[in-house]
């Protein structure tokens, strides 16, 4: 049986390993996945890559969806769990079969009927259309199944059984990397689909990652019923829901657009270019996947905290997970600034590539450090409910900041310009992170 961590009474740096090595492991293997998904259609061609990089807005805003309404959830969860209302945290759970259901529709719907169009406008052009629209309606049929499973992951983490939301990630990550090769490129029995293999195992691996969420959320060890009276649409839940989750939504639907226009703008460049960003993110995801791991770790910790009352132990948690995961990021940053021609060759011997994602990756390592603490005082302002707060600060950067500098900068250097932009915004999110996680620490001092 699977033990429950107590989030009142451990020790704060052996509890921020319990949570968040789980969240780590899953979010690297999602990572990795990610890695090797791309590895292997770079191998296929790099159209192929470019096609699966217009293609990452899309799916951002799936994971949109179910990141936002499974933060609202798990947040809420926690704080009723907090304060001793365990029938409202059953509610909570039961809530996620409906909103998974009802968005998986309305995502395939969309797709089906707009898809094309939506491919044009999220920066597809003639060269790379054909395999983008390949893509697309295939791996949307798996958005009812990642919704759940990303809904359900934030439920377990809520309850302390993380090693279960990490199970989950694994599942779906492991089966879809099996699964590419063989797909992808007709390995045995198997026909050769190319960039559909690619979808087709991300959608199998997602129906996976589901079956096993329902049957870890009903296990007699777990606080959660799935009783039907739990499962109808309660509006009273929904609301607090996302009156945390819909700034989440909102959060990650702005890095979407952002996305879009990366992609526009690159698109002036060629779909090298494009191809280049798509390792890019694969290869900084690597680091920032850890980087969520430790906030995802610490968000249960500061929601019960907080419905406790125990300030204290809010604090002194915030503060750990900080030095922990900035140790991270200097570390692997050192070594990526150091590897990058090594790392950008394990994914093509193009010399032109080549040339285009080495300085790219060198330019987005260098944000890794300043990245650290945005994601756990964003995480940190989550478990406390202050989901607009998050969404105003995430806004200031990908928004008011990122946009116009991925603007105007390539305007005087070019497509160095392009891969300047994302320090320089992260750099001004960090200072205006920093002012108001100070106000909110200061609050705590105050209140203890």
């Amino acid at each position: 049986m699977i033990k429950r961590l107590d989030l009142e009474k451990e020790s704060i740096f052996p509890l921020i390993i319990k949570m968040s090595w789980p969240s780590i492991i899953a979010m690297t293997a999602m990572s990795i996945y990610n890695f090797i998904d791309t590895f292997w259609l770079a191998r296929l061609s790099s159209q192929a890559l470019a096609a699966l990089t217009v293609c990452f807005p899309i799916q951002m805003i799936f994971a949109a969806i179910g990141v936002g309404t499974g933060i609202g959830a798990g947040s809420f969860s926690a704080r009723m769990f907090g304060a001793g209302k365990i029938i409202r945290a059953k509610q909570t759970a039961g809530q996620i079969f409906s909103l998974s259901f009802f968005f998986g529709l309305i995502m395939i719907i969309s797709v089906l009927l707009f898809g094309d169009a939506i491919l044009l406008a999220f920066g597809a052009f003639n060269e790379i259309m054909p395999l983008c629209h390949d893509y697309l309606y295939i791996i949307v049929f798996s958005s009812p199944f990642l919704f759940f499973s990303m809904m359900s992951n934030n439920l377990l983490r809520a309850e302390g059984r993380p090693l279960l939301s990490m199970y989950v990630v694994l599942i779906a990550s492991i089966s879809s990397a099996l699964l590419d090769p063989f797909l992808i490129f007709g390995i045995g029995h198997f026909p050769r689909l190319g960039i559909k293999g690619a979808a087709l195992a991300a959608v199998f691996a997602q129906f996976m990652a589901c079956i096993f969420s329902v049957y870890f959320m009903q296990l007699k060890s777990s606080k959660y019923e799935l009783k039907l009276e739990y499962i109808i649409p309660n509006i009273s839940i929904i609301n607090s829901i996302y009156s945390t989750g819909l700034p989440s939504i909102a959060i990650n639907l702005i890095v979407s657009l952002v996305l879009v226009i990366y992609n526009h703008v690159l698109a002036g460049f060629g779909s090298l270019a494009i191809a280049a960003l798509g390792i890019c993110f694969r290869v900084t995801g690597l680091v920032t996947m850890v980087l969520f791991g430790f906030g995802f770790g610490l968000m249960p910790i500061v929601g019960f905290s907080s419905g406790a009352r125990l300030f204290q132990r809010l604090r002194e948690s915030v503060f750990v997970t900080l030095k922990v995961s900035l140790f991270f990021a200097v570390i692997a940053s050192i070594i990526l600034e150091i590897f990058a021609p090594q790392i950008v060759g394990l994914f093509s011997k193009d010399p032109a590539l080549i040339l285009i994602a080495v300085p790219a990756l060198r330019i987005h390592v260098s944000a890794l450090v300043l990245i650290a603490p945005i994601i756990i005082f964003i995480n940190m302002f989550m478990g406390l409910g202050k989901g607009t707060l998050a969404m105003f600060l995430l806004f200031l950067r990908d928004s008011i900041a990122f946009i116009p500098l991925l603007i105007i900068l390539p305007l005087y250097f070019g497509l160095t310009g392009v891969w300047l932009a994302l320090p320089l915004a992260n750099l001004i999110a960090f200072f205006a992170v920093i002012f108001w996680a100070k106000k909110e620490l200061r609050r705590f001092n105050e209140t203890s």
